[in-house]
């Protein structure tokens, strides 16, 4: 069994308050659970206007499976038009 992780850093440049991250965020997590099928979870900068720390976690029983799966997430969220990926970082447990 591997666990794949990704962790963002993104920058929300149209947001203009916690209100207004928390809907892209929200989008963005419901779109990302429902298309790929992984865990989504804010875990930095709660309190940021314009910057979020999002991880991504599936199960998988192969590594490879996992990779292309996080590698297709991170593609799809590379070419997300409302925030700027900052940092990444892939783990393979």
């Amino acid at each position: 069994m591997i666990v794949g992780l990704l962790s963002i850093e993104i920058y929300i440049p149209g947001s203009a308050s916690l209100k207004e991250k928390r809907m892209v965020l929200k989008s963005l997590k419901d779109r990302a659970h429902k298309k790929y099928n992984v865990s989504v979870a804010e875990t930095g900068y709660q309190d940021k206007w314009q910057r979020a720390l999002l991880g991504f976690a599936l199960v998988a029983e192969k590594e490879k499976f996992a990779q292309e799966a996080l590698n297709k997430i991170f593609t799809w969220l590379d070419n997300e038009p409302a925030f700027e990926i900052v940092q990444f970082n892939f783990e393979f447990r």
